[in-house]
């Protein structure tokens, strides 16, 4: 987020961010407990969506990943491969250059993810209806005029 030359932002832009945060802090609590309750770590959850969709491809190399993660190589390595043994990932190695990793879902961790991604989304909507699009709004009115217009 670029600061705006005009000034420090307006009390409601600070509380704007504020609701905005604690919302996506309620999300995350929210993805974890799903996740948890699906069977599967925070994190085999954000590996199946970065394999499902990160790339468009439906597939993933381990690089890849890693920056989808913002994790490191190594760490990623091993988090594919426990996925790999709890049946919810395939691997294979390109026949080509050994080093290169294909990460793609079995159909079990299809199935795992369609059901947790089918919960995300309702709950996305529960929090836009809760939230609007107060924030955007004000983050794109800010954004171009440096502080938000008072009455206009």
């Amino acid at each position: 987020m670029t600061r705006s030359s005009s000034g420090p932002p307006s009390p409601e832009m600070i509380a704007a961010l504020a609701r905005f945060r604690y919302q996506l802090r309620r999300f995350l609590r929210f993805s974890e407990r799903a996740a948890r309750e699906a069977g599967l770590t925070p994190q085999q959850h954000q590996l199946l969506l970065g394999i499902a969709g990160h790339t468009g491809r439906g597939w993933a190399t381990i690089s890849e990943l890693a920056e989808f993660l913002q994790e490191r190589h190594n760490a990623v390595v091993g988090l594919a491969e426990r996925a790999r043994q709890a049946g919810l990932v395939r691997k294979q190695t390109v026949a080509r250059d050994r080093r290169l990793v294909r990460v793609e879902l079995t159909p079990k961790g299809r199935r795992i993810l369609n059901r947790l991604s089918a919960l995300h989304r309702r709950e996305l909507g529960r929090l836009e209806d809760l939230a609007g699009l107060t924030f955007a709004e004000r983050m794109k009115s800010e954004g171009k005029n440096g502080r938000r217009r008072q009455g206009k």
